[in-house]
This record gives structure tokens, sequence and C-alpha cells, in this order.
């Protein structure tokens, strides 16, 4: 019997080591990356920063830099830690310098679409920009400023000819957006491409090349060469410790490729507890999917559900809470009401996805198909849509085009929930 015990934790220690090595994502490293945390040195200027600015706000007395400085101090840390209120006071801090300034200033409107997209208020976006334009914008800032407005709105035509006008050989924010776009023309190599050469054009600053690294590694997740993905994540973490989407990739990495569930949940509690934003509670949800434990992907929902629908997110998390509301939370008539919302919000192929699903799984089956043959049919969509489209092609018992649809969708497999990943198979085998 001893022979036999000692035998069993032999063979479990060669599967174990076997996994490490197959795997992408290292427990020893994460293990590392956990026990030696430390907020970036950078983060602690930044604070220092935001503490001076404030101090030499007179409120009798209205300036220009020390309230715009003292704003983009906090937006910067909204970016780090995500706290919400950090951003709505730095929007409130422009918006009363606007106010202050009689509406003269171009820079304040600027600024104010910067934070409007940052929390997907984007027609209100639009409002700022059309401001600015009419005070007098830089042809350079009026252009990226448009560009972002333009994508998200879903007027793709427009952002095309802003982007052929921003055209440079080493400029940041040209390679940015022209990864977005070349994104969305499904150009993947592209893409990759021009995020890796908007991150080399960067000189001074760090942060700057640190996000548009991690976007280049979410496209690597995207294109299924996820040994490059990690490689990156791992590179903006050197850079950024509290670079927590990069660490949640990481996660996602060893949740999806390495099929290490307990790796990927204790990267997602860690971030759960550095960053105050809803994200890591939803890739919790997932990793309980991922286990096959209904029960936990029940409980981690619904704790998203009760952060993320807080009003002080608006519309940032409408996508996920259609997800959720037409899966596991199973309230497809809320789905249908919020993607409505999203519509007014942007219109695009894709806000168009998530109605045309909503309205399926609320039963309104014609309903949903007239939209999809109107808005959706034949214009570019993510994999997440993809499916959707494929569930609701399979329930009109249009079994061609939902084949199409499912192949589509499980060649973007890495950017997919596991348990749609498992239902792909069961229809693609």
């Amino acid at each position: 019997m001893k022979l036999f015990v000692i035998g069993a934790s032999l063979l479990w220690l060669l599967s174990a080591c076997r996994q490490e090595k197959t795997g992408i994502v290292s427990r020893v490293y994460i293990d590392s990356l956990i026990a030696h945390y430390s907020e970036p040195a950078f983060a602690k200027v930044n604070d220092s920063g935001m503490l001076f600015w404030r101090s030499r706000i007179n409120p009798k007395l209205p300036g220009f830099i020390s309230e715009s400085k003292y704003a983009g101090a906090l937006a910067m840390r909204f970016h780090l830690f995500g706290d919400i209120n950090d951003i709505r006071m730095a929007d409130s801090v422009i918006r009363k310098e606007d106010l202050d300034f009689n509406h003269k200033e171009a820079a304040a409107n600027l600024t104010l679409v910067r934070y409007a997209i940052m929390q997907h208020r984007f027609k209100e976006a639009d409002t700022y920009l059309e401001k600015a334009k009419s005070i007098g914008l830089k042809k350079y800032d009026q252009l990226t400023a448009s560009f972002d407005v333009d994508f998200e709105l879903g007027k793709y035509s427009n952002a095309t000819i802003e982007l052929e006008q921003l055209k440079s050989p080493d400029d940041y924010s040209y390679f940015f957006r022209r990864s977005k776009m070349d994104h969305l023309n499904g150009l993947l190599d592209s893409s990759i491409n021009a995020m890796l050469k908007a991150a080399a054009s960067e000189e001074n600053s760090d942060f700057l090349e640190q996000v548009a690294l991690a976007n280049a590694g979410d496209l690597y997740i995207h294109a299924g060469e996820l040994r490059k993905a990690a490689d990156l994540y791992m590179q903006c973490i050197r850079i950024n410790s509290a670079d927590f989407h990069s660490i949640m990739g990481l996660g996602w990495i060893a949740l999806v490729h390495d099929k290490n569930d307990s790796l990927a949940e204790r990267i997602f509690d860690f971030v759960l507890a550095k960053n105050k934003l809803p994200d890591a509670l939803f890739k919790l949800t997932q990793m309980a999917d991922g286990r096959g434990d209904p029960g936990l992907e029940n409980k981690y929902a619904r704790e998203f559900e009760s952060k993320a629908n807080d009003s002080v997110y608006g519309p940032m998390y409408n996508k996920y809470m259609i997800e959720l509301y037409t899966g596991i939370l199973k309230d497809p008539a809320r789905a249908e009401m919020i993607s409505k919302k999203e519509l007014d919000n942007r219109a695009t192929p894709q806000t168009y996805a998530w109605y045309v699903w909503s309205l399926f799984s609320n039963n309104k089956k014609q309903e949903a198909y007239s939209q999809f043959q109107q808005f959706v049919s034949g214009r570019p969509l993510e994999g997440l849509e993809l499916y959707w489209m494929g569930k609701m092609m399979q329930g009109l018992n249009k079994g061609y085009n939902a084949q199409k649809f499912f192949e589509a969708a499980y060649k973007n497999k890495y950017d997919l929930s596991p348990g749609i990943v498992r239902d792909l198979e069961k229809n693609l085998e």
C-alpha cells in the first residue's frame, strides 16, 4: 500500500512538473510578483504632485494651470488604481474650470472629451469636441480627438479620413490609432505591428509605452499567440508594477490556455484586493465557469452585478452586464433594456449585435432577426458577438449560417469564456 501511495505521489509530481513546463504562466513568477508587490515610484510622485497642485488652487481666484495639473494627476491615479471617484473628480474640476473661463478654453473641452471617453459617455464626448472645435483647435489635436470620438461612435469612414491625415512615420498617437483601425478591419498582423511601433516610438513616457505594449499583448491573445502576449504582459509589469490589466492578462492565459483555474483565481483575487474597478470580479465569474462550478459562478456574477450597476460607473460595464443577464443571471429583459441604452450612447455594429442578442434571448426572435439584417449582417464583429449571432441563427434553424458564425468565433477562442468555448466545440464537432 505504501508503495502504491509513493508511486501515485510521484506520478502526481511528474504531472505537475509537466504542466508547469507546458503552461505559459509560472506559479513561481506569480508567487514572487504577489509577495514582492509595491506601488510604482511614479505613482507616489503622481500623488505628491496631486497634493501640490490641489494646494495651489484658490477657489476665489480661478486659474487654469493648477486645476488642469490637479485633474491630470487624478486621472492618472484612476488609470493606476481604478477608483472611479478620481476620474469623476477630475471631470468635475475641468467642468468648473470651463465654467470659470466662460467656455472660452478649447483645452478644457478637449480634456473633457478624453474624460468622457474614459467613462464610455461617447455622445457627451462628441458634444465637448464640437465645443472645442468652435473655440479653435490645433489641427493635430482636432484630428486625434475627432478620430477617437468618431471611432467610438461607429463613424468609421470619418475616422479613416482623420487617420490618413494623421499619418506619420514615428508618432505614437498615429500608430496607436492605426492599430485600432486595422484591428476593426480584420488586419490583425498589421494591428499588432502598429501597436508595437507605437510603443517603440514613445521616448518620453514609460507609462504610454507600457499602455501600448499591454494593448499589443491583448492583440496577441486575439491572434492566439499567448506566449508572446505573456512576454509583453511581464514586460509591462516590469515597467509598472500597478499594471493590473497585464496582471489579469496573465490570469486569463493561466485560465484559458494552461487550464490552471487555481492560479487564475489567485491572480484575480490579488487584483481585486489592489484595484477598485469591478473587472476582477467578472474574471472570477469566468474562472468559476472554467472550473465548472455554477454556484460559485453565480456568486461572483451577483457580486459583479452589485458593483458594476452602481450609477457612478454609468454605461462602462454594459457589455458585461448583457453577457451575464443573457447567461448565468438569466434576466434577458434587463439585458434588452441595457442594450437599448447602449445604442443611444453609440450605435455601432457591435452594439447592435448586443441588442439583437438581447432581443433574441428575450424571445423576440423576428425583431432580433430584422435588426440583424439591417444593422449587423456583413459588418465587422468580435468573437463574442460572432458567437451570439451564431446562437441566434441556430435558434432560428438556420444551421448553415450558425455554423459559419461559430467557425469565425472559434478563431478568437482565447477571447471567450470557457463555457462559450465548450459550447462552440460541441457545436463544431
